[in-house]
Formats: structure tokens, sequence, C-alpha cells
């Protein structure tokens, strides 16, 4: 399952995606990872959740970001969701093709091992492509 949270900068997708990240972490019986474009949530986010800063690995591209995911999941099988704060920031990607490319392959990735993603991206969702308005 692959679930995106689009809006412009400022309607509180960040804020919105740190109370799911904090109920998924408190319900849930596996690991939860979250991917943010640097550490800005380090206090905002209960304390069993794996944060991760995406400068701090150079994942500034779709190519990147994908193998660092797979390539978390394939060294702990308990990851169940991995949240992804600000997709574009990170990425420098914007509503086009390589998106819907990316989330098509996340989603692949999810039918066949069960994690979870959830992903914010700031922009208009009138905006996004039909690849992308299928996960809104």
């Amino acid at each position: 399952m692959v679930r995106l949270i689009m809006g412009e900068k400022g309607t509180g997708k960040t804020k919105k995606l740190i109370e799911m990240i904090n109920t998924t972490a408190q319900e849930d019986n596996g690991s939860v990872v979250c991917v943010e474009a640097k550490s800005t949530m380090t206090f905002d986010l209960h304390y069993h959740v794996r944060l991760i800063s995406a400068y701090e690995y150079d994942l500034s591209n779709y190519e990147a970001l994908r193998g660092f995911l797979f390539g978390l999941y394939a060294g702990n099988y308990d990851i169940t969701h991995i949240f992804i704060d600000n997709l574009f920031k990170i990425t420098g990607g914007e509503c086009n093709q390589a998106a819907d490319d990316f989330l098509n392959e996340l989603d692949r990735f999810s039918n066949a091992t069960g994690v979870k993603f959830t992903i914010s991206v700031s922009g208009d969702p009138a905006l996004a492509t039909d690849g992308m308005q299928k996960y809104l």
C-alpha cells in the first residue's frame, strides 16, 4: 500500500504525518521508519521510530532513495511501515513520469513484502499526474 499526502506548503502535511507516524509506532508491532530531508522531527517522533536524514546518506534522486529503502528492508524484515516526508525536497523531483514510476515501484514492493508507505509531497493536488492521483 502506498498513500500520498499532497498539499501546498504550509497546509499541515508534516504535522499530519507526525501524528500518523506516532500512532503507527504505538499501535504497530513492527519497525517504523521515517525518512526526511534533514532531521527536523527528532523531538516530535515516538522513540521507537527510526528517523533517517536523507541528507546524511546523499539520497538526492529517486534511484538512490529506492535502493536505500529496499536495502533497509533487506537488513530488517521487521519493517512494517516507511514514512517519507517531502519526497520532492529529498529527490529534487516534481509531478512527472519519474515520480509516477517511483510510486509504482514502491507499490509493487509493498505488494510483495507487506511494507506500507506513506509519503508527503508539497504541491497543488490539482497538478498531480494521473499516476499520482491513484495514491491520493
